[in-house]
Order: structure tokens, then C-alpha cells, then sequence
């Protein structure tokens, strides 16, 4: 049997569910702002500028910082390697505080602040006075490679140093210890600004290092201090075969105004 065609009033009725469909699809992408969207695009940015401080010198960007700020942002020959490394990533900040009294917490707040970072973190610690103090080892290191941190950073001693070095796990530190900080300090804070070695360091501030030390890069500065740390180590690997072919260093540093 064939069916009966749609009367104008059927019609009618499919138009106006069709534009009540219509209207409320609208309705619902109007309630999604734009700049949802941007997160993403954002992340891609950032993801960029990592990389790029992940390939250029740290002299560099030391440079172009004290050019840009007007200040030291490296840390001093005391904070080395366990072995020769380079990286770059987000510093998580961690402070403990010397505590006659035991602090149950001391420890807690240290492996919460490992369990929250993730991949891309740099663990930055400051011991006070723990130049003899072992901020972290083989435990702690573990986890931070599982989780895919960049490395770290302790501003106090280090140890477990052979099993850091066997799984790979670059840290700088002041020494090697084989002390503890359990039972001797207190948690002060994860994620607050926190002088290590010398330089302030923010939550999320960039920290770059290679085998010729450390830097800090504040993050309202990292696109511009890429970008001159970048132009500056163009400037200086191609002086080297320069030098070689005119036995000049004057000419070179005339020709291309960078030391």
C-alpha cells in the first residue's frame, strides 16, 4: 500500500521540529566560549619552548637572561651532575626547614609533591644547611623517573647515586652524602618560590641545565630569553670555523659581536 503524501500541516510541524532542533544546537555551541579551545593551543606553544631550551646552550640562556633581566639567574659551580646530562622542564619547589623535633610530615609533604608532578617537572629542593644532608636518592628518584619528571635539582646532598646512575636519572646537587634529611627537618612547602643555590626559583618557572650548570627561567621571559639564547648560539657555533680558517678570535668576535 502506498503511503499517504505529508499534508501541509504535517509539513509544517517537521519545519518548525527541525528549527527547534536547529536553534537548540546553537544554543548549546553559544554556552562553549572560544578560548576553550586555546589550552590546547597553548600547551603546543609551551610544548615548543621547552624543546627549544631542551637544544640550546645553558651559557646561552644565561646570557641572554642577564641581558633581558639584568641579573644572575645560574647557579653557582657548587650544583653539578651525578653524570653529564641535559634537560629542561617545569620546576615543582619543595622547602624544608631544619627541626630539632621530629616532623611526621616532613616526609609526606616531600613524596606528595613527587606524586603531583609529572612529565616535564624538574623537582627543585632546598634543603636549609644541607650541604651534608642527603635531599633525595634511589626512592625518591625512582619515582620521579616513573612519572617521567626531567630531573632535579637539591640544594643539599644526594646519594644512591649508583642506582640514580643505572636507571638514568639526571640530578644536580651540592654533594654526596649518605645522610638522611628524615628526622631532622621540617615540610615548609611544596610549589612556593624558593631560593636554590642562590637564584630564585617560581612554581613552573623553567629550569635548563647541561654539563655547564644550571639556569633559571622565569616563565613570564622564557619565548624571548629562547629566542636570543637561540640567536646567540648560532652567532657562536658558526664563529668556531671561522676562528679556524683566520687564526682570528678578533676577527670573528668583530665579525659576529658575540664571546
Amino acid at each position: 500500500m502506498l503511503s499517504r503524501p505529508f499534508s501541509r500541516r504535517n509539513l509544517a510541524l517537521l519545519f518548525g521540529l527541525a528549527v527547534t532542533l536547529g536553534l537548540l544546537v546553537l544554543a548549546q555551541a553559544a554556552k562553549i566560549p572560544a578560548k576553550q579551545e586555546l589550552p590546547a593551543a597553548q600547551s603546543k606553544d609551551e610544548a615548543s619552548v621547552l624543546d627549544g631550551f631542551r637544544h640550546v646552550e645553558a651559557a646561552s640562556v644565561s646570557d641572554a637572561l642577564e641581558q633581558i633581566a639584568g641579573k644572575k639567574m645560574y647557579m653557582t659551580h657548587r650544583m653539578r651532575p651525578l653524570f653529564p646530562t641535559r634537560f629542561a622542564g617545569y620546576a615543582v619547589t619543595v622547602s624544608l626547614k631544619k627541626e630539632a623535633n621530629h616532623d611526621p610530615d616532613a616526609l609526606k609533604g616531600m613524596l606528595r609533591a613527587i606524586d603531583t608532578g609529572g612529565p616535564n617537572s624538574v623537582y627543585v629542593m632546598v634543603v636549609e644547611e644541607g650541604n651534608d644532608i642527603a635531599g633525595m636518592g634511589g626512592l625518591m628518584g625512582t619515582a620521579m623517573a616513573a612519572r617521567n619528571f626531567s630531573g632535579a635539582v637539591i640544594d643539599g646532598g644526594v646519594r644512591d647515586t649508583a642506582y640514580l646512575q643505572k636507571i638514568g636519572f639526571p640530578v644536580y646537587a651540592l654533594g654526596v652524602v649518605p645522610s638522611t634529611s628524615v628526622g631532622h627537618y621540617r615540610f615548609a612547602g611544596s610549589n612556593i618560590p624558593v631560593t636554590c643555590d642562590g637564584v630564585l626559583v617560581n612554581p613552573g618557572d623553567i629550569i635548563t641545565a647541561d654539563p655547564d650548570g644550571v639556569v633559571v627561567v622565569p616563565k613570564g621571559l622564557a619565548t624571548q630569553a629562547l629566542k636570543l639564547a637561540q640567536e646567540m648560539d648560532f652567532k657562536e657555533h658558526s664563529m668556531y670555523a671561522f676562528i679556524e680558517k683566520l687564526k682570528s678570535i678578533e676577527e670573528a668576535v668583530a665579525k659576529f659581536g658575540r664571546l
